[in-house]
């Protein structure tokens, strides 16, 4: 089977066993005593091992891939240095797309009216983070020490030291100059050879996370909030598949369709991982190898989009400042709204770097309208669930921005694009490739 076969498999056998032992155990069908084995060892044991272990070692190769990634990308531009242009477009896109989501967010909100009548009732308690002033967002950009940027993981810091070394290591003559590019392009093809190998490993960790998840949360959370629920999915999936695959199509010409099949296994990641920098070695490697994207453009635009792109966030917060506001019977009017599309548009790259990003955000909005802060417990209940979903739609962004971008930098190699099999030969031979190996040595 394929890597995305076994993915998707994968996906089911897990969130089904994770609705069954949850309901199991909700409704005691189970000796208290193996219901307490079954949690320890089981649910709380072997299934969040596993995943973390999966979550730990794609985070592990973050920042390495983003850093030599994109030294490589911006040494090659050489003299010549596009890099302006690339990161012209690649931000005016992720804008773009951004306002776009978050005010078809707003309008399905007022549309559906998912917190009529609802009450007020808490379910769930959230103490919100101080979102950081804009102006300190903008001086923590530029690292004062790149080594503790990514010790911290700090990617806005990371990219800004990684795109100077790239410039700097482009200007460089002579043997020097050579010598150290060659190690910078030899280090990037041992990175990526790590995230093949990682890949080849999904399915488990995918199958123990979302077993792990369901386990614990089951379907009953969606239940108490349904229409809030079923209005977020309808307008992430809108704009996954309408406003992107319009973009996509107007700005390139080519099929939509084939970019989804190529990112189904990725995006099977993104939904796993609830998170875009996990996913992003996973990423880049696709948009590189399957979609035919430069190096130069894609290790610049998906390393960015991964920090600053929140599409899906954007659209949770639209939804959910309408339904916070019919929920407490206020009604912010046509400048609220406004307000509400510029605050979050901002806000995807002005808390970047913000544990907690979705809701973080979301409180900052629900103050610039003068909403309780307070509504955020309504719908933290099903947020982590949501969470997932609007990751798989972040990373679509990221690809499908990078793909535009590098079409009209003459940076798509198109023949690779149009290849329903262009990069699947080396992932999914690697497990025969080592098993054969294996079998030579005496």
């Amino acid at each position: 089977m394929s890597l995305t076969t076994r993915i998707l498999i994968a996906m089911a056998t897990g969130i089904s066993l994770g609705v069954l032992l949850n309901s199991a155990m909700e409704y005691q069908w189970l000796p208290a005593s193996f219901e307490q084995v079954l949690n320890t060892f089981i649910i709380d044991g072997a299934f969040d091992v596993v995943g973390q272990i999966f979550v730990k070692s794609l985070k592990l190769l973050v920042v390495p891939l983003v850093f030599i990634s994109l030294v490589c990308g911006c040494a090659s531009l050489g003299g010549n240095s596009r890099l302006g242009p690339i990161a012209g477009r690649t931000l005016l896109l992720y804008m773009f797309t951004t306002a776009a989501a978050i005010s078809l967010a707003l309008l399905a909100g007022t549309l559906v009216q998912p917190g009529a009548g609802i009450g007020l009732a808490e379910m769930g308690s959230f103490a919100p983070k101080e979102a950081p002033a804009f102006k300190e967002v903008l001086i923590n950009i530029f690292p004062s020490n790149p080594i503790q940027a990514m010790a911290e993981a700090n990617m806005l810091q990371v990219i800004v030291f990684s795109v100077l070394t790239g410039l700097a290591l482009s200007k460089m003559q002579g043997e020097s100059g050579k010598t150290l590019r060659n190690w910078f392009e030899s280090m990037n093809e041992l990175v990526m050879k790590m995230v093949t190998m990682l890949m080849n490993l999904a399915p488990y960790g995918v199958f123990c996370l979302l077993a792990g998840l369901f386990a614990e949360l089951g379907i009953e959370a969606i239940a108490k909030l349904i229409k809030y629920f079923l209005t977020v999915v309808v307008v992430l999936m809108l704009h996954a598949f309408g406003v992107y695959t319009a973009l996509f199509k107007f700005f390139t010409g080519l099929s939509p369709l084939m970019l989804i099949q190529k990112m189904r296994s990725t995006l099977a990641f993104a939904f796993s991982t609830s998170s875009s920098s996990a996913t992003l070695p996973v990423t880049l490697n696709t948009v590189e190898n399957r979609l035919g994207v430069h190096n130069r453009v894609a290790s610049f635009t998906i390393p960015l989009g991964a920090t600053i792109n929140m599409d899906g966030t954007a659209i949770m917060q639209g939804v959910a400042t309408a339904f916070i506001a019919q929920a407490y019977g206020v009604d912010i009017g046509f400048s609220g709204y406004l307000m509400v599309v510029l605050t979050a548009t901002m806000a995807s790259v002005g808390t970047a770097g913000v544990p907690g990003v979705g809701l973080v955000t979301l409180a900052m909005v629900l103050q610039q309208v003068n909403l309780p802060v307070e509504g955020v417990a309504l719908i933290i209940g099903v947020d982590r669930l949501l969470d997932m979903i609007r990751t798989a739609v972040n990373i679509t962004g990221d690809s499908v921005v990078s793909t535009i971008v590098a079409k009209k930098e003459g940076a798509l190699d198109e023949a690779i694009f149009n290849d329903p099999n262009a990069g699947l030969a080396e992932l999914e031979n690697e497990e025969e490739s080592e098993a054969a190996l294996q079998t030579a040595k005496p």
